[in-house]
C-alpha cells in the first residue's frame, strides 16, 4: 500500500471513529442537554474560554483554556457531555479560523473534529476502566483522587491527540513519524498540563465555595489571567528588546572587527589589488591576442594568423617551404542558406565545416577561416602535388556530405584551389592570391578542385585586363545591341527580337560575350550594364512598334543575369525602363536561365512575382541544361520556355533524335507555357519543331543577330522569315505568287 492510500485510509478511519463516538455520546446525554447548568457551561466554553489564550515567549506554544473546560465537563457532568463539548468547541474554533483566512485542506476540519472526539472518547474510556463512574467515585475533599483523575486525563489526552496529529502530518508531508512527534508533540503537552491544573483549582472552588466565594475566585482567576498575560507580553517585549540590543551590539562589534581587519590588511589589499590588475592586464592581452588571431565563430585561426604562419615559412626558405601547399576553399550556395534558413543556421554550418576540416588534416597542419564562406589550409610536409590533390579530394568528399540542423538537410558545394610554394612568391599574399585564382578556375570549370600553374596565371591576368577595359566600355559607347528575330513557327511572321549584347573594343576588336559576360558577372558590372540594356532595348522596340500597325505588339526579350536576381533593384530598373519607353509592359520579356532560377527558388519566385506584377513577360532560358526541380518549376510564373540550342542541334536531316524535344514540349504544354526553340539552322529542324507544335523559334536559318540599323531595314523588306525553299515546299506557293525577298547568302547560311 502506498503512502497516499495509507493517508486516505487513516483520515477516513479517524473521521468514522469520531462520528461514532459523537453519536454515541449524544445518545447518552439526552437529559443533561436540557439542564440549564450544562447549557450555561457550554455557552461559557464557546464564547469565553475558547478565546482565552496566552502565548509563551521564545517557544511556539499557546496556552488555551479549552482543554480545562473539557476536563471540567468530565468531572461535573460526565464523559459523554465532555465529548460533545470538545466537538462543538473544535467546530466553532475551525470555522472562526477559516473565516479569518486560515487555509484548511479538504479533510483538515473533519479530521480535527474527529481527532478531538477520538482523544476525548479514549480518555473517557481510560477513566472508566480505572475509576468507574468518576462522579460517583470522586468526593469533593479527595484531593489525591482528583489529582489522579486529572493526571490520567491530561496524559491520555496528550498522547492520543499528539499521536493522531503527528501521524496525519507525517503521512501528508511524507516525513518520518518520530521526527514529526519530536518536533511538535511534546510542546503540545504544555496545553494539557495547564488545562489539568486550571481544572483542579476550578473544581475545588466550585465544590467548596458558596456563590460569593465562587464569584470572588472567578474574579481572582480573571485578574490572574490578565496579569499573567500582561507579564507574558512584557516578557516578550523585554526579550525582543534584549535580542535587538544584542544584535546591535554584535553588529557594532562586527563593524569594529571589520574596520580593524581593514586597517590591518591595507597593505595586503593593495598588494592583492596590484596582483589583480596584473592578472586582468594579462587576461586582456590574451583576449586581444586571441581576437587578433582567431575567428570568434569557428575558433579557427584567422587571416592575420595565416599570414604570420606563411611569413615564417618564407623566412625558412624555399628548401623548406616547397614541402608546403596552400588550399583555398570556397563554399558554394552558402548565401542561399543565410537567406532561406537564417544567419543562425549559417553560423552553425560554418562551425561544423571547421570541425570537419580539422578531422581531415593532420595536427601540424593549419586550418584558418579567411572570412565569410572562405577557408584556407596550409598542408605541411607533403612529398608531391599528388598528395595535396589527395587531401583536396578528401576535403571535398567530407564537406559535400549533408548537414542536419534543426530538422533541415543542408547541402554545400565546394570549390578548392591548390597552390604550391614558388620562388616567384615574394610575400604570403602572393601564394594566397594564386590559391584563390585556382579556386575560381575550379568554379568556372565546375570541378572539385584546380591546381595553380603559370598558364592559369596568364589567363587570370588576361581576365583582369579585360575587366579593366570593360569598366569603361559603357562610358566610351563600346557596347551595342544586336537583335535576332523571334519567329512564329506557325506562319513565319515575326513576333519580336532577342536583344544580344556585343562589345567592340578599339584595340582588342570584337570581344566574345562568352569572354566578357562572366567577367561582368563576377565583378558586379553586369548590373549597370543590364540597366543600360533595359533602357536601350525598350526605347528601340518602342520605335519599331511604330513602323507599321502589324508591328504594334513587337516584343523584345532581354537576358537577366543571376547576379541581378540575387540583389535588390531589378524590379525598380525594369519599372524605370518601362516608364521611359512607354511601351506596353507585355511587350517586354525577361529571360532567366534555368540554373539561375533553381539556385534559390524561393527568392526567384518572389522576384519574378514582382516582375509579373509590372506586366512584363517571363521566359526560362536554356531549359534542359541545368537541374530543375519540378516542385519549384510549376510555382515559377514563366510565360514561355526556351529550348536550349544543344537539343535542336541534335536533330538530323530526317528528323531523328527528336524525342527530348517532344518531352520538353509536352512538359511546357502541361505547364501552360509557350515554347521557343533557339539555334534553328536547318529546314529539317524547323520542320520537326513545327510538327511537334513548337510555338516560336529563332536561329540562323531565319536570321542571324543584326545591329539595329540593319534589322530595321529587314523589318521593312520581309513579311515572312522562313527560307523561300521551305515556304515553297510547306505552303505550296512560288516566289511570284508570294513575293519574298531572299536574304543574302551570309544571312541565310
Amino acid at each position: 500500500m502506498n503512502r497516499q492510500l495509507t493517508f486516505t485510509v487513516f483520515v477516513y478511519t479517524c473521521i468514522f471513529a469520531g462520528v461514532a463516538g459523537l453519536v454515541y455520546s449524544l445518545s447518552q446525554m439526552s437529559n443533561v442537554v436540557a439542564h440549564w447548568k450544562f447549557l450555561l457551561f457550554t455557552i461559557f466554553t464557546l464564547t469565553v474560554a475558547s478565546k482565552m489564550s496566552v502565548k509563551i515567549p521564545r517557544i511556539d506554544v499557546v496556552l488555551t483554556f479549552s482543554d480545562a473546560m473539557i476536563f471540567l465537563a468530565f468531572l461535573i457532568f460526565g464523559g459523554p457531555e465532555a465529548i460533545v463539548v470538545s466537538a462543538v468547541e473544535v467546530i466553532i474554533t475551525c470555522f472562526v479560523l477559516k473565516r479569518q483566512g486560515h487555509p484548511f485542506s479538504k479533510l483538515a476540519i473533519p479530521f480535527n473534529i474527529a481527532s478531538v472526539v477520538v482523544a476525548t472518547s479514549a480518555s473517557f474510556l481510560c477513566l472508566t476502566a480505572i475509576f468507574g463512574n468518576v462522579q460517583n467515585s470522586l468526593s469533593a475533599n479527595d484531593t489525591t483522587g482528583l489529582i489522579a483523575v486529572l493526571g490520567i486525563l491530561a496524559v491520555s489526552q496528550f498522547i492520543i491527540s499528539a499521536t493522531l496529529a503527528s501521524a496525519f502530518q507525517s503521512l501528508k508531508d511524507n516525513s518520518d513519524f518520530l521526527t514529526t512527534w519530536k518536533k511538535s508533540g511534546f510542546t503540545a503537552s504544555v496545553t494539557q498540563i495547564t488545562g489539568a491544573s486550571v481544572t483542579g483549582i476550578a473544581y475545588k472552588v466550585i465544590n467548596y465555595g458558596d456563590y460569593f466565594s465562587t464569584s470572588v475566585a472567578v474574579l481572582v482567576l480573571i485578574v490572574a489571567y490578565f496579569s499573567f498575560r500582561k507579564i507574558m507580553s512584557d516578557m516578550t517585549t523585554s526579550i525582543e528588546e534584549a535580542e535587538t540590543a544584542q544584535r546591535e551590539k554584535a553588529a557594532i562589534e562586527k563593524l569594529r572587527a571589520e574596520q580593524a581587519e581593514l586597517h590591518a590588511g591595507e597593505l595586503g589589499v593593495a598588494l592583492a589589488e596590484q596582483q589583480r590588475i596584473s592578472e586582468q592586464l594579462r587576461e586582456t592581452n590574451d583576449a586581444l591576442e586571441y581576437a587578433a588571431y582567431y575567428d570568434s565563430l569557428t575558433k579557427l585561426p584567422n587571416r592575420a594568423y595565416l599570414i604570420e604562419r606563411l611569413s615564417l615559412l618564407f623566412e625558412l626558405g624555399i628548401d623548406i617551404s616547397n614541402k608546403y601547399f596552400v588550399l583555398f576553399i570556397d563554399l558554394k550556395r552558402f548565401k542561399n542558406i543565410n537567406n532561406r534558413l537564417g544567419h543562425a543556421i549559417g553560423d552553425k554550418v560554418l562551425a561544423l565545416v571547421a570541425k570537419r576540416l580539422l578531422r581531415v588534416v593532420k595536427l601540424e597542419d593549419t586550418v584558418a577561416r579567411l572570412g565569410g564562406d572562405e577557408f584556407a589550409i596550409i598542408l605541411n610536409d607533403l612529398k608531391s602535388k599528388e598528395d595535396a590533390v589527395r587531401y583536396a579530394r578528401k576535403i571535398h568528399q567530407k564537406l559535400v556530405q549533408p548537414f542536419s540542423l534543426n530538422g533541415h538537410k543542408v547541402f554545400l558545394g565546394v570549390n578548392i584551389g591548390i597552390s604550391p610554394f614558388d620562388p616567384e612568391h615574394q610575400k604570403p599574399e602572393d601564394i594566397l592570391r594564386d590559391a584563390d585564382i585556382a579556386m575560381h578556375h575550379s568554379k568556372e570549370r565546375e570541378t572539385e578542385f584546380a591546381v595553380f600553374d603559370k598558364e592559369l596565371r596568364s589567363k587570370i591576368l588576361e581576365t583582369i585586363k579585360l575587366e579593366s577595359h570593360l569598366r569603361f566600355a559603357l562610358e566610351k559607347n563600346e557596347l551595342s545591341m544586336h537583335y535576332q528575330p523571334l519567329v512564329s513557327l506557325e506562319d513565319g511572321s515575326i513576333i519580336g527580337f532577342e536583344a544580344l549584347l556585343r562589345w567592340y573594343h578599339p584595340t582588342l576588336g570584337f570581344v566574345s560575350p562568352a569572354q566578357f559576360i562572366p567577367i561582368a558577372e563576377d565583378s558586379g558590372l553586369i548590373i549597370p550594364i543590364t540597366e543600360w540594356i533595359l533602357k536601350e532595348t525598350t526605347t528601340q522596340i518602342s520605335k519599331w512598334q511604330q513602323v507599321a500597325p502589324k508591328y504594334s505588339q513587337l516584343m523584345v526579350s532581354v537576358n537577366i543575369s543571376g547576379k541581378h536576381i540575387a540583389q535588390d533593384g531589378l524590379v525598380e530598373s525594369v519599372r524605370e525602363a518601362l516608364e521611359i519607353s512607354r511601351i506596353d509592359p507585355s511587350t517586354l520579356k525577361l529571360e532567366i536561365t534555368e540554373s539561375t532560377a533553381m539556385e534559390d527558388a524561393e527568392r526567384t519566385v518572389e522576384i519574378l512575382t514582382d516582375l509579373k506584377g509590372l506586366g512584363a513577360q517571363l521566359s526560362i532560358d536554356d531549359f534542359g541544361t541545368g537541374y530543375s526541380s519540378l516542385s519549384h518549376l510549376h510555382r515559377l510564373p514563366f510565360d514561355t520556355l526556351k529550348i536550349d540550342r544543344s537539343f535542336v542541334y541534335k536533330v538530323g536531316e530526317n528528323g531523328e533524335h527528336g524525342e527530348i524535344l517532344q518531352t520538353i514540349l509536352s512538359l511546357a504544354k502541361n505547364l501552360r507555357m509557350k515554347v521557343i526553340a533557339e539555334g534553328i539552322e536547318t529546314e529539317a529542324q524547323l520542320r520537326l519543331l513545327r510538327n511537334l507544335g513548337c510555338d516560336f523559334g529563332q536561329g540562323y536559318l531565319m536570321s542571324k543577330p543584326l545591329p539595329k540599323d540593319e534589322m530595321e531595314k529587314m523589318l521593312y523588306k520581309k513579311t515572312l522569315w522562313f527560307p523561300q525553299t521551305f515556304v515553297d515546299e510547306e505552303f505550296g506557293v512560288n516566289e511570284s505568287d508570294y513575293p519574298l525577298q531572299r536574304l543574302d547568302s551570309e544571312v541565310s547560311q
